[in-house]
């Protein structure tokens, strides 16, 4: 039986980085399985890398990977993250009214192509309920509003998860919200971001007459819809699309961009830089 771990690590762009951590693992008895990396410049970029190996089971444990890491990291003023496959990460779901973000991820959940845990799915609209225990996953009503958006509350069901989906949480979360919570939350923006921020995204491209419309997965921060992007998704319209074509259009455009970013953040292919994300 083997064990696999990813490796995410990022530094400045300098020579021997590949070498010391493919030297780092041989010694531990780790096989690497994939491997990929990018730099912005060879010359004074930054340097980013994704190894996925194994090792045997029993031969060496998390916490001794990431002490041997810490010495690359110092040596080479970088940041390295392990990651153990085998353990599924905690992905808390929060939905308003539009369910078909939501609908989207229980289907795959189920399908097991979001190989996650989902302990809860919490709502401010009581009309999921039936749909979501039929999975067997926590329901919880939260009567939030614009006015109360009983973020107290809110704390209280989420602080066991690793991450937040906002599947169409309508709600923008608060920067004191965020600081606590201190831990990554995905949103789906149902518009083509930077383009289009804010609500009623589809009315605004539809007045500005754009060719493309889209959707987009990033991560949230304190600024409405400016968090790094993770995933987008797009499709051509023309001038015979209405308002209720875009946002009919809009919908499947918002489940792909959401379910790819799901894929690719449990599968530790995200690094987040500055205000953009590097995705393996």
């Amino acid at each position: 039986m083997t064990k696999t771990f990813v490796l995410l690590f990022s530094s400045a762009d300098q020579k021997g980085i590949v070498a010391r951590i493919a030297d780092l693992i041989l010694k531990e008895g780790g096989n690497i399985t994939a491997a990929d990396q990018y730099t912005t410049d060879p010359h004074n970029g930054q340097f980013f890398m994704r190894v996925e190996f194994t090792v045997e089971d029993g031969s060496i444990s998390r916490e001794k990977l990431e002490a041997d890491f810490a010495a690359v990291e110092r040596d080479f003023g970088g940041k390295a993250d392990i990651y153990d496959k085998a353990r599924l990460l905690r992905m808390g779901v929060c939905v308003s009214k539009p369910d078909h973000c939501l609908a989207d991820i229980l289907y795959l959940w189920r399908a097991g192509d979001l190989p996650v845990n989902i302990p809860f799915v919490i709502s401010n609209c009581e009309g999921h309920r039936k749909s979501v225990e039929q999975y067997g996953i926590p329901f919880h009503y939260i009567p939030a509003t614009k006015e109360d958006r009983h973020e107290e509350r809110l704390l209280s069901l989420v602080k066991d998860s690793d991450f937040l989906a906002l599947a169409r949480y309508m709600l923008v979360l608060s920067e004191d919200f965020l600081r606590k919570y201190a831990k990554d939350i995905i949103n789906i923006h149902h518009g083509f971001l930077p383009s289009f921020k804010g609500a009623d995204p589809y009315r605004q491209a539809l007045s500005e007459g754009v060719k493309v419309i889209g959707a987009t997965a990033h991560f949230a921060t304190g600024k409405l819809d400016e968090g790094p992007i993770i995933s987008q998704a797009v499709e051509h319209v023309s001038h015979t699309d209405g308002l209720a074509d875009l946002v009919r259009k809009g919908k499947n455009l918002e489940k792909r961009a959401l379910s790819q970013a799901l894929a690719k953040y449990i599968d530790y292919r995200v690094i987040k830089h500055a205000n953009k994300t590097i995705v393996f």
